[in-house]
């Protein structure tokens, strides 16, 4: 079962203002805007002919994940999404490995997939999210 990057998360303080702004130089399409309540977040995909996709992430509220993230880090890169087509499986793989989840068990994510994401310590302070798409 290998993985493929699916998508760069970017947080941002403005979803339209940055799409506007990644309009003006670079070509993609565009996908809906989904606010996911449960995760806080509103979210919209950005697909390029080649390689993965890139999602903007707004906070939906202060005291969401991605307005840490923001308020810590600024705006920029938030985590690298990786696809797998057996999240469950996975996710009992690399807990035998001795990795860390940020919540313990997969939650909705984007789309109706189910996502996880790994502790940023796991991996050279990266936030790995995995995902499994909806079927």
């Amino acid at each position: 079962m290998a993985e493929k990057i699916h998508h760069i998360g970017i947080a941002v303080n403005d979803i339209q203002k940055s799409l506007n702004r990644w309009g003006q130089y670079l070509t993609f399409k565009k996908g809906d805007i989904e606010e996911i309540k449960t995760r806080g977040v509103k979210a919209v995909t950005l697909e390029f002919d080649e390689g993965p996709l890139i999602e903007l992430l707004e906070a939906l509220g202060s005291e969401t994940p991605i307005r840490k993230f923001i308020d810590k880090h600024g705006e920029g890169i938030h985590h690298i999404c990786f696809k797998t087509d057996d999240l469950d499986l996975k996710v009992r793989e690399l807990k035998k490995k001795g990795v860390r989840f940020v919540q313990e068990n997969p939650v909705s994510g984007a789309g109706g997939s189910r996502i996880i994401f790994m502790h940023p310590d796991n991996l050279n302070g990266v936030l790995i999210e995995l995902k499994e798409e909806k079927e």
